[in-house]
């Protein structure tokens, strides 16, 4: 009968789990609804600013010596700053590791090019995985992916622009988990800054930027708008990513106690009858023994 008793307390503390995943999987789908708003909506104005970036690079690329902005020139590397984005929870599959992963690739390709990094970090699980394996972050911040703010995406970032355009870094370099669909999530590393562009054709090689006599400061100030966008959309992309990854880690694990209920019910059943089977050969044999 006790192992009848521990199979019962087993289904009981299963059955506690499926109700918790399953709850959890309903908060992470409305979650993620409301995610999805926001990335759209967010969408339109981040292409749009990167089409134009990148418009007006291409275009500056045949003019690269008349204009005096680091954002447009080629440098050569010697010290990057990797900004990642993770998470603050975890129980959403492997959302967090697989950027962990891609930023640790990246750390060891720089130091075989003995390229100095630094890391800034977003994100708690990131953070407390980089710190607990001995690497130095230059900043962190906890609680921006669960709650992505523009104006905290823009202060923290802030600094990586300002090192980069002063040369105090050549690289300044995005990575995050982004949301693809509902089931899809994909790994996103972006160079923000220099300004990648492509070969300028004959009729993209001349660029009017309005006011005239102004340039420098107008493609400062796009160039700074486009990085702090960039920062924030990246959070807004995170954000639903993790609560679909989170959505479908607790489908999966309500599945898997389900399947874990009937297994835990049908051993119990068969203890069950192997206990009342037992009971009535030992009733049937105590009857015989006082017949003799």
């Amino acid at each position: 009968m006790a192992n009848l008793k521990e199979l019962k307390n087993q289904i009981n503390s299963v059955k506690g789990t499926q109700k918790t995943t399953k709850a959890m999987k309903l908060v992470s789908t409305a979650k993620l609804r409301r995610a999805e708003v926001a990335l759209k909506n967010s969408k339109v104005y981040a292409n749009k600013i990167e089409e134009l970036v990148s418009s007006i690079a291409s275009k500056i690329s045949s003019m690269k010596d008349t204009i005096d902005n680091r954002a447009f020139k080629d440098i050569e590397v010697k010290k990057v700053d990797i900004i990642f984005v993770t998470a603050d929870k975890g129980l959403c599959g492997g959302f967090n590791h697989q950027t962990i992963k891609a930023v640790s690739k990246l750390l060891k390709e720089f130091k075989e090019k003995d390229v100095k990094v630094r890391l800034r970090g977003i994100g708690r699980k990131g953070i407390e995985y980089f710190k607990f394996n001995e690497y130095e972050l230059s900043d962190e911040k906890i609680g921006l992916s669960a709650s992505p703010d523009y104006e905290e995406a823009s202060n923290f970032i802030k600094t990586s622009y300002e090192d980069f355009m002063n040369g105090e870094t050549d690289q300044v370099i995005l990575v995050h988990n982004g949301y693809v669909n509902k089931i899809v999530q994909e790994i996103r590393i972006d160079t923000l800054l220099p300004l990648k562009f492509e070969k300028p054709t004959e009729e993209n090689q001349i660029v009017d930027i309005e006011p005239k006599n102004d340039e420098e400061k107008v493609l400062t100030e796009l160039v700074q708008k486009y990085v702090e966008f960039s920062q924030f959309f990246a959070l807004l992309d995170s954000l639903a990513a993790e609560h679909s990854a989170r959505m479908q880690a607790m489908d999966a694990a309500t599945n898997n106690a389900s399947e874990k209920v009937k297994e835990l019910t049908l051993a119990y059943n068969k203890a069950r009858q192997e206990a009342v089977t037992t009971e009535l050969i030992e009733i049937i044999s105590g009857m015989e023994a006082l017949k003799k």
